[in-house]
């Protein structure tokens, strides 16, 4: 922006809206931004002319409206240049956006009004226009606020917006993708995006600076090295033509897999503007916009690669960024966070099914300590089987501490899944089984209702039911133990131990009551129950594992759906165990149970019953488990059955962060229509 004073007032020439504006007085020509040879050559070229010219000038602009809060949060979503030229737009802040008084333009025509499909475009929302004017084959494509704000902007090259050109990898924070498959105007694109994303649409703005160095890093997030010698850049002045990278920085020529390639903008960066990333045919692969100072230091993408934009701390140039800030002026906006990927059309027979027995979150529940962006992490309606093809009731989940890339999943008509990573999604691991494997009771007999699971000290998987599907009126509170090593596709259990007669209550003749048995269970090593002093409860004097020499090197501590309570077992190798007592979690419920070696805590979790918590629970000075600090979830997620919840060992943290995932038991998510309809498992992050 340049100031300038002429009878008694200051004029104001913004480079990013073309507008004169009056501000406080000044009794000099000067740029009021960072300071540039070129931008004070703009000033001087903007204000030679008269007094008389620039008071009339004044007196005929009617006052700029202002920009909504938000506003850099809206994203070009999809767009088409076929039958009624549409053009969708998605929000990804936390707030809903005014649509009001917008504008678009293309290559040929000046900025015109739209007839949106909603006037306010909600949280994670979508909204749709048509073309007042059509568009070309090959085009430009700019929306601008009422104030004349540019908001995004997109380009393609010939027949490349046919049938659409779609953001992929995430609504509104994915990388463009040309030609895609068909169009979902209105809705998720991940249906009609390709399985693999191009090697160039994973070439992402990853940072940038709009301090005196207007630094740009880009950020390669695919598998191999991808060419941007050709590729050229341009801010959010549309009189501005594109410039090339290579004239920039004559070294940015390729950018290595997993690799950062830096330059300094050469048209300046202003304190509000934007970015636009095109590749060597002129279409668009990225862009970020951001509000007043929100890249001061720098807007980076959090977490980095792959999630949104925030304002950050420090600014990390050729480096991970450090996601330490969330300032509200960057491309996040005081957002929340942003729940990516999922859609996809559900198969035959798959049927979500919504929440019930919601309950608020108990006061002194702390919020989300990891990051505030979550992925949806599977295939849509992925565990569909024979007892269970509505594809609901993936329940318990543990990851296997000798082996952290292998999640553990236990799906309650009795399927035992072993997951690992295919393209960035948690899949079933074919060469154990595609499709997961069937578990029986004792004997090869029933259907366990199996709703929690597992890893022993001895690398087995441990699985809860609570009663058996076959006769579901009847209660059967067990404890079963798997050999993963075990060939076949149905498992037997080593051994099976049977804790039904201690919880009478659950015998009703209602399946209800049956159903409110063992939801969750965790393997807690002696090695911990000793170093911090738990007092046996059986003794009432500290825990002395040689005093059961048959258990193993464990205790197994099972969660009762019924009341929240935590039952210690000692889980013996001739069939018969040991009970330790109840230990109250101060939860209505239980979901799930684990123990976190990252942060020497029993982990109880409640779903939508509590709030959807974690409650982390240590020894105290008696020698107690006690609670010690209970977080929900991050706040982009369903408020849905969430029962299933584990985090990953502390060996697989990066930038300080390690991987948290959580089943729908109801793969309902925020209902129909949404990027999380027909999907069980989210993940997000969790501070190493």
């Amino acid at each position: 922006m340049c100031a300038w004073r002429s009878g008694g007032q200051q004029v104001a020439f913004s480079r990013s809206t073309h507008r004169f504006n009056v501000v406080s007085p000044e009794f000099r020509l000067v740029p009021t931004s960072h300071s540039r040879v070129g931008v004070a050559s703009v000033c001087a070229a903007a204000f030679t002319f008269s007094g008389l010219v620039a008071t009339v000038l004044l007196a005929a602009q009617p006052a700029a409206a202002a920009d909504p809060a938000g506003y850099q949060n809206v994203r070009i979503n999809e767009v088409t240049s076929s039958n009624n030229d549409t053009v969708e737009l998605y929000n990804s802040g936390s707030t809903a956006v005014n649509l009001s008084g917008w504008k678009m333009s293309d290559d040929s025509f000046s900025p015109q009004s739209f007839t949106p499909s909603a006037t306010t475009i909600t949280a994670g929302g979508f909204v749709t226009f048509n073309s007042p004017k059509g568009l070309g084959d090959s085009d430009k494509l700019v929306i601008y606020t009422a104030g004349g704000a540019v908001v995004d902007r997109v380009e393609w090259a010939t027949d490349k917006a046919k049938p659409a050109m779609a953001r992929c990898g995430g609504d509104g924070t994915g990388a463009w993708v040309t030609a895609t498959s068909a169009t979902t105007f209105g809705a998720a694109n991940a249906s009609d995006c390709p399985s693999s994303i191009p090697s160039a649409s994973q070439v992402r703005i990853n940072e940038v600076t709009s301090d005196a160095s207007d630094t740009v890093e880009l950020y390669n997030d695919g598998t191999s090295a991808v060419s941007i010698g050709s590729w050229k850049y341009v801010d959010s002045d549309t009189s501005h033509s594109p410039v090339s990278i290579s004239s920039s920085s004559p070294s940015a020529t390729s950018i290595p897999a997993h690799g950062y390639a830096t330059f300094s903008s050469a048209l300046g960066l202003g304190d509000n503007d934007s970015l636009f990333l095109l590749d060597g045919n002129g279409t668009t692969v990225d862009s970020v916009t951001w509000a007043t100072d929100g890249a001061k230091p720098s807007d980076e993408r959090c977490t980095n690669g792959t999630g949104w934009f925030q304002t950050s701390t420090t600014a990390t140039l050729g480096n991970a960024n450090s996601c330490s800030g969330g300032g509200s002026g960057g491309g996040g906006g005081g957002q929340v966070g942003h729940l990516l990927g999922g859609g996809g059309s559900l198969t035959s027979g798959c049927t979500p099914e919504a929440p019930s027995g919601t309950s608020s979150t108990p006061t002194g529940t702390s919020a989300w300590p990891g990051g505030l962006d979550v992925t949806i992490t599977d295939n849509v309606c992925a565990f569909t089987t024979s007892t269970g093809p509505e594809g609901r009731d993936v329940s318990g989940l543990a990851f296997d501490p000798a082996n952290p890339s292998v999640l553990w999943a236990a799906k309650n008509k009795n399927w035992l899944y072993k997951l690992v990573k295919t393209n960035g999604k948690w899949a079933p691991d074919p060469s154990w089984s595609a499709t997961g494997k069937q578990i029986r009771f004792a004997g090869g007999l029933g259907q366990p209702d199996s709703e929690g699971l597992t890893v022993g000290g001895n690398g087995h998987i441990y699985v809860t039911s609570e009663r058996d599907n076959a006769n579901n009126t009847v209660p059967k509170d067990t404890i079963m133990e798997f050999d993963p090593a075990a060939t076949g596709s149905t498992l037997t259990p080593v051994h099976q131990w049977d804790m039904t007669s201690q919880f009478p209550q659950l015998n009703t003749g209602s399946k209800d009551d049956a159903n409110l048995g063992f939801e969750g269970v965790g393997y807690v090593p002696d090695s911990w129950l000793t170093a911090n002093g738990w007092v046996d409860p059986l003794t009432g004097a500290a825990y002395n594992p040689a005093n059961y020499p048959l258990h193993g090197s464990g205790l197994y501590f099972a969660g009762l759906e019924w009341d929240g309570t935590l039952h210690v077992y000692g889980l013996n190798s001739d069939g018969t165990f040991t009970t330790f007592g109840t230990i109250s979690t101060g939860k209505a419920s239980v979901m799930d149970v684990m123990f976190d070696a990252g942060t020497q805590r029993i982990v109880a979790t409640c779903d939508n019953t509590c709030g959807e918590t974690h409650t982390f629970m240590k020894v105290n000075a008696s020698g107690t488990i006690v609670p010690d600090v209970t977080y929900t979830n991050p706040a982009v997620m369903p408020i849905d059955n969430l029962e299933g919840f584990a985090i990953a060992p502390t060996s697989t943290c990066v930038n300080g962060f390690r991987e948290a995932v959580w089943t729908d038991d109801g793969i309902y998510g925020f209902g129909s229509g949404t990027s999380s309809y027909g999907h069980a498992l989210y993940s997000g992050t969790f501070p190493c």
